[in-house]
């Protein structure tokens, strides 16, 4: 893979870097604040408004650390209709993000931070429709994330590899009238929350 597919993601703007670190803090003390753990299956009912894919499609989220909303209902409904569903492993540092092939319930190991993961042993899969974690948006498709460059990385990669249907998923109140972005931020096609959910490219 190219060097600057995979080369962490650099601020342009030192005003758009303290920007981004300020909202930041005051999103991650707002959902530890507000955070509500019974959202999930509020939440999966408004991503299956925004989910047209026909069985057999794979289909990628996360697994969410508390305080992030509880997308596993969300990874249920999918798994129920036949989707292939996947979640992400980090293989290194400057390198986007791998699924693998995961049932909802099945064992799963701890990765970086705690973060669980499925084993090496469970096939890659190579994403559809992909549930993204974030910290802001706004409605037009911008997403704050956790600093990492991540799924940026990620999002170009496969996006490279063909259609991709990216949603970003969070509590209503994560959203800002305006995320600080730098050129290389990736925008989401749609958002889904607990209040609802809407298209957004």
């Amino acid at each position: 893979m190219p060097s600057a597919m995979v080369a962490p993601p650099t601020p342009t703007d030192p005003v758009i870097a303290e920007a981004k670190r300020t909202l930041r803090n005051e999103m991650r003390a707002r959902r530890e604040r507000l955070a509500d753990p019974s959202a999930g299956p509020r939440l999966a009912q408004n991503v299956a408004s925004l989910a047209p894919f026909a069985t057999g499609a794979a289909t990628a989220g996360f697994h969410p650390m508390p305080p992030e909303i509880d997308v596993l209902p969300s990874l249920a409904w999918f798994a129920s209709r036949g989707h292939r569903v996947g979640l992400p492993v980090v293989v290194g540092r400057g390198q986007p993000l791998i699924f693998r092939f995961w049932l909802p319930g099945a064992p799963l190991e701890r990765g970086m931070l705690g973060i669980p993961f499925p084993p090496a042993d469970k096939p890659e899969i190579h994403p559809q429709l992909l549930l993204v974690p974030l910290i802001a948006f706004d409605r037009r498709g911008n997403r704050l994330g956790y600093g990492g460059g991540y799924y940026d990385r990620t999002l170009a990669a496969l996006r490279a590899k063909g259609p991709l249907l990216t949603i970003g998923v969070a509590f209503s109140f994560q959203e800002v009238d305006e995320v600080p972005i730098d050129p290389f931020d990736a925008p989401l096609d749609a958002i889904a929350t607990e209040a609802g959910a809407e298209r957004l490219q």
